[in-house]
């Protein structure tokens, strides 16, 4: 599932450039089982499987001796909220781990010893983490320096404020009788900046008043 992602569009461009790696690593290459399992009946008779501590500690013992990590972040439903700031936080960083959750959960003891931070993409469960670690990668790789043409761009996006971006508009100028507003075409920087903050706030108001707050 996440090979594929991880060699196309800016990710793959990212790791031509040199300016990042992504290593995938398969839990089922660190268990000792002869099945390859990973998983197993939890303690106490609750419904569905459970990720095993022993391949996890493993997978991360190896990592761990090759490089220092900066995070080994679980994806979790009941995690800290992913948002733009917590991408540009893990943007600085050197070296992280994700974790990627499946079936019911993971044994306790390894959010309990071996992970340094829980993140979770939104108040839903999905079937497994590698959608969510997915997501986190192409936030956080887009804002390293020499990743986009224009670097800029990440830094103006949605969020980066807490506000929704300005209405953004391209040629033609015109489009059967759909104008594009007058202040982008008269080149007047300051007034356009102007408008743009004008529009920002408009329609965070309007449609996420909760990032005012």
């Amino acid at each position: 599932m996440l090979e594929p992602f991880m060699n196309e569009s800016i990710l793959a461009r990212a790791q031509k450039k040199g300016l990042v790696e992504i290593h995938i690593h398969n839990l089922r290459d660190y268990t000792l089982d002869k099945w390859k399992r990973v998983d197993d009946y939890p303690y106490g008779g609750f419904a569905g499987m459970v990720m095993q501590i022993e391949p996890i500690d493993r997978c991360i013992s190896a990592l761990k001796a090759e490089r220092d990590y900066d995070e080994i972040i679980f994806t979790s439903p009941d995690g800290e909220q992913f948002n733009q700031h917590v991408a540009n936080d893990l943007s600085m960083k050197e070296n992280i781990i994700i974790l990627a959750g499946h079936y019911k959960g993971i044994d306790q003891r390894v959010r309990d010893h071996l992970i340094t931070r829980e993140i979770s993409i939104g108040d839903f469960v999905l079937t497994g983490g590698e959608l969510p670690a997915a997501v986190m990668a192409d936030a956080i790789v887009r804002l390293i320096p020499g990743v986009i043409g224009d670097e800029q761009s990440a830094f103006s996006d949605c969020f980066q404020d807490d506000l929704l971006s300005a209405p953004i508009y391209t040629r033609p100028a015109e489009y059967t009788g759909w104008r594009v507003p007058d202040i982008l075409l008269s080149g007047h920087e300051a007034k356009i900046k102007e408008w743009e903050m004008e529009q920002a706030l408009a329609r965070t108001k309007a449609l996420r008043p909760d990032l005012l707050k």
